[in-house]
């Protein structure tokens, strides 16, 4: 990657970032002159801005180039909502990657003014987030543009629409966070490579070095059995130990690891009262928690922080306990429920918990504290993004002047510091804040009953390709459970065995949620089989031409040397790759151990 003075252009891999000016607030600032030199760009401002400069100082670095943008002489009292770059001339780029910002909200490669399918705009191909890969039309290879922090502030990406003037704009939002004049985005690495994962990957490794906290990279995978996807909300004390006898029974008959055993949502009456329990769990969650200890399990108990319903005692006893809107004074609403579905609880609308207030904080503390103190050694945390999602402009927080990832942060560090070592999964949560405090990241939504829709397959075999890359880097990589039950869902034996196969075989967190003494032999020989491969990588170097076939192909390989190849065909039609017939929906493992598949 090269940076032209002259032509005030960005090259590599017949990729040209070009047409570069300075935005303030998202949109560009007047600028009364501009000096440009082999190591920056000094845009000096005019207008209501005069007297401001802003710089962005361009030096070479080992993966290629950083770019670091600041703003000084700006009036110490002028709020800033964001600060960033607009690239308004973007030549050469076939498809870019939209990385999303949390669990939920998906990534994928997009072709330039491709058409908008999803109305959620947290999903839209026009947004992304963190970091940025850019395919070349005319070369091989990648250019990746990303930020390398992402503890202080969210990092976004807005990509145009026109594919004939493609532009594109990066900012840091600064939140009206105080200053004193000066203000600096965080840094941004420009690079190139020759393959798209593995340029991913070196920005994974750029956001590791530069993290304030090493990356958590628990040494061997995450396994378990978790009581979502087979009971959902309808659990109660008796149901939970038959599982926790049949998840023993398994582990002890097949002589394999299934480390955690985790109770999922549907114990606690409402979010936001975590210390009370339903009539269904006559003993509280402590001796539930010893039971499952002394079976020989990691015992979870799954949590949403940030979420407090309106009919939640702590809503009733504090209500000063939650984030308001700017606009009305009202707690922020941050979903609702008006209708018949109501999540399984009473409440229709849930508010975030205002961590800034010092007694919000000081509860949610103790909640966490206690927890532990019962032994649960693993916390699923989810809806984390309940928190980071909102700025000044809407929110209220008790404590003003925070950027909304400081405000993310202050849970985050919290439940760090009160669970100790235990096993922290991120759901629903922030991709790249969390790094060097959760032990696993959930990368896609709910595994779901479907092949297509919200809640299926779908984003399972989108987002694990994509997301990939972090694991074992950042945090590992958690696909969601597997689901193995002969009945009760839309997906055919095909399908099962297949999307089984490509969780398990992508080397991260391999839960499962069915009772496992009701599971076909054959079911239960290939769960048996990938929890055995606790040491596997994975990687997916073709993932700039899944498109063009729907066959995924998945490389795995093992310390000892040995490596598979996974052909998985993820449409409904024959698939033909490297000589080998793909079924519909079907997959087919070449190589690795005799007894794996």
């Amino acid at each position: 990657m090269r940076f032209d003075p002259q032509g005030v252009a960005f090259f590599g891999r017949a990729v040209r970032l070009a047409a570069i000016a300075p935005l303030l607030d998202g949109a560009p600032v007047p600028v009364a002159e501009r000096q440009v030199s082999a190591d920056a760009i000094v845009w000096r401002l005019g207008g209501d801005l005069a007297g401001a400069r802003m710089t962005l100082a361009i030096a070479q670095a080992d993966e290629g180039l950083r770019l670091e943008l600041s703003l000084e002489g700006l009036a110490p009292n002028r709020p800033v909502d964001s600060l960033g770059l607009r690239f308004a001339a973007v030549d050469g780029v076939s498809r870019y990657l939209r990385n999303g910002y949390q669990s939920w909200d998906g990534s994928f490669l997009v072709t330039p003014g491709e058409p908008l399918v999803d109305p959620a705009p947290a999903r839209s191909p026009r947004l992304g987030f963190a970091f940025t890969a850019l395919l070349p039309g005319q070369a091989k290879g990648v250019v990746i543009l990303g930020f390398t922090r992402h503890d202080r502030f969210q990092s976004r990406f807005s990509f145009g629409d026109d594919p004939s003037a493609f532009t594109l704009d990066v900012e840091t939002l600064w939140d009206r966070a105080a200053h004193d004049g000066r203000l600096a985005a965080e840094p941004l690495a420009l690079f190139d490579g020759p393959q798209i994962e593995e340029g991913c990957r070196a920005w994974d490794r750029l956001v590791a070095q530069e993290a304030p906290q090493a990356p958590r990279r628990p040494q061997r995978r995450i396994t378990g059995w978790c009581s979502w996807y087979s009971l959902y909300a309808a659990i109660d004390e008796a149901v939970i130990l038959d599982h926790l006898a049949a998840a023993g029974d398994f582990r002890d008959r097949h002589q394999v690891p299934l480390d955690v055993f985790l109770v999922d949502d549907g114990f606690t009456p409402e979010m936001g009262d975590w210390l009370q329990v339903k009539p269904q769990f006559p003993r509280g969650m402590g001796p539930l928690v010893e039971d499952i200890a002394q079976a020989g399990f990691v015992p979870g108990l799954w949590i949403a922080p940030f979420m407090v319903g309106n009919r939640s005692r702590l809503f009733a006893e504090h209500p000063d306990w939650v984030v308001r809107e700017r606009a009305t004074g009202e707690p922020l609403t941050h979903m609702r429920f008006y209708g018949e579905f109501r999540w399984h609880k009473r409440s229709e609308e849930y508010y975030p918990l205002d961590i800034t207030h010092p007694d919000a904080e000081a509860y949610i503390r103790k909640v966490f504290r206690t927890w532990r103190a019962w032994g649960v050694g693993y916390f699923k945390t989810d809806f984390m993004s309940c928190g980071a999602e909102y700025g000044p402009d809407r929110a209220v927080w008790h404590e003003p002047g925070l950027s909304r990832i400081a405000i993310w942060r202050r849970m985050a560090n919290l439940i760090r510091e009160e669970i100790g070592e235990a096993l922290w999964l991120g759901c629903g949560c922030p991709l790249w804040a969390g790094v060097g405090l959760v032990d696993a990241m959930r990368i896609g939504r709910d595994i779901g009953v479907s092949w297509e829709g919200d809640y299926s397959a779908e984003s399972l075999l989108r987002d694990q390709v994509t997301r990939n890359h972090a694991s074992g880097l950042l945090w590992q990589a958690d696909p969601d459970c597997i689901l193995l039950r002969d009945r009760f869902h839309d997906l055919d034996d095909e399908q099962v065995r297949s999307l089984a196969a490509f969780a398990g075989l992508s080397g991260g967190v391999l839960m499962t949620s069915d009772k496992l003494d009701e599971l076909s032999p054959p079911r239960a020989a290939l769960l048996a089989a990938l929890l055995r491969q606790t040491d596997l990588t994975c990687a997916f170097p073709q993932l700039a031409d899944q498109h063009q076939d729907g066959v995924i192909t998945q490389k795995v390989s093992w310390p000892d040397g040995r490596s598979a190849t996974n052909l998985f065909n993820t449409r409904g039609g024959e698939a033909r790759r490297d000589g080998f017939v793909l079924p519909p929906y079907g997959s087919r493992l070449i190589g690795g151990p005799d007894d794996l598949l």
